[in-house]
């Protein structure tokens, strides 16, 4: 095997699609600016039970792990900001209101979450702390569709649901975590035959419940569904209630709900959504709330936040036009130089072309050269 081949769903990024990620980079951590998110730089890898702390065994079994070379304990390359972000704020801010944070950055991932992505992903995400209110679930939500919108993302569509309502059907039932995992699977998988095996010995409430669970996904209209057909709790009402209100916002977006929906990390604990659009494999954003992310950290504060891969969210839209640039001769005369400095002093992009090398074709759009006349250095039309 050749000593530049790479790893297995691991790939180099080339200068097209690398100035179109880092340019919706960009303009994500702007849009997270502009709700008032602060950036954070959590590091990629720690000590292992620091980075694993309450997250579960998807997390664990996602995660690389290493030996530290000076203190010999084990260590942890991240697979998911948020509980840093979480550790950050139980922490080191420490604030005692609300607190809007931002990140951007590589989580590595020991296999590759579909058949062809990516185990390298540039996580991308926004998190508000110290807010249990509903008015923060809605934030995040619409923060998240316009992050998507400025990436270009043609005709978005959420699917929400609540983790409430499939706790709240499970509530009272000894269930080890092997035990749940496989009840989550088979909602998720809409599996009623399996359901019915692994609830065969539940309360008759619960089986029921379940089997109801399995078909409520489509339009609002499961939500009316739900309220009929399911046992009526405090915490089932106030799910339906929250999800109600989180798509009665949603402007000339389409919502859909999956009631069974439990996908993604264990520490969800309220109202979840995943923002689909049209040619994308999988959902391009993915949040909720989980409230009780930084307990572990000796800090239980209520959270909200979502996250995406700014790699596959860059694969789902249309390339970019390239800025254009200007073309210039190499030169050492003082005027040309001054001439070149003026131009990008001012945003301009300028390719000075290299002796021997004037015709050749580069990835910059030169739409302009900068020429000689009468004295003066100045820029023309090509």
């Amino acid at each position: 095997m050749s000593a530049w081949v790479l790893p297995d769903h691991i790939a180099d990024v080339l200068p097209s699609e690398a100035r179109h990620i880092e340019e919706v980079r960009r303009d994500l951590l702007d849009m997270a600016r502009s709700y008032g998110h602060e950036l954070v730089m959590p590091p990629l890898l720690e000590h292992l039970e620091s980075l694993l702390t309450g997250t579960g065994e998807a997390l664990d079994l996602q995660t690389f792990k290493l030996v530290d070379q000076l203190s010999g304990r084990m260590m942890g390359l991240r697979a998911d900001s948020t509980p840093q972000v979480a550790r950050i704020d139980a922490h080191l801010l420490n604030r005692s209101g609300v607190a809007r944070l931002c990140y951007c950055g590589p989580v590595l991932h020991t296999r590759p979450g579909a058949p062809h992505a990516t185990r390298e992903p540039l996580q991308f995400g926004a998190e508000i702390y110290g807010h249990a209110g509903i008015e923060a679930d809605l934030e995040t939500l619409l923060l998240a569709l316009d992050c998507l919108r400025i990436a270009k993302v043609p005709s978005p569509h959420v699917d929400l649901a609540d983790a409430r309502i499939v706790h709240s059907v499970l509530s009272g039932l000894a269930l080890d975590t092997a035990a749940l995992r496989r009840v989550h699977a088979a909602l998720a998988a809409k599996d009623a035959s399996e359901l019915a095996n692994l609830s065969k010995d539940f309360p008759a409430k619960a089986q029921k419940d379940l089997q109801v669970l399995v078909n409520l996904y489509g339009d609002n209209k499961v939500l009316f569904e739900a309220e009929k057909s399911l046992q009526p709790s405090s915490s089932m009402r106030e799910a339906l209630s929250t999800l109600k209100y989180l798509a009665s916002h949603l402007e000339g977006v389409k919502a859909t709900f999956d009631l069974a929906d439990l996908r993604g990390y264990a520490y969800y604990s309220g109202a979840r959504f995943s923002i689909y659009a049209a040619g994308a494999a999988d959902a391009l954003a993915r949040g909720g709330r989980y409230d009780e992310v930084g307990a572990v950290f000796g800090r239980s504060r209520p959270a909200v936040g979502f996250s995406l891969d700014v790699k596959a969210l860059v694969a789902a839209v249309p390339p970019r036009n390239l800025h254009a640039a200007i073309r210039a001769p190499w030169g050492e005369a003082p005027e040309l130089l001054r001439a070149v400095k003026a131009l990008r002093a001012r945003g301009e992009t300028v390719v000075c072309m290299l002796p021997g090398h004037e015709s050749e074709v580069d990835e910059f759009h030169c739409d302009r050269e900068l020429i000689e006349a009468g004295g003066h250095w100045v820029v023309q039309a090509i």
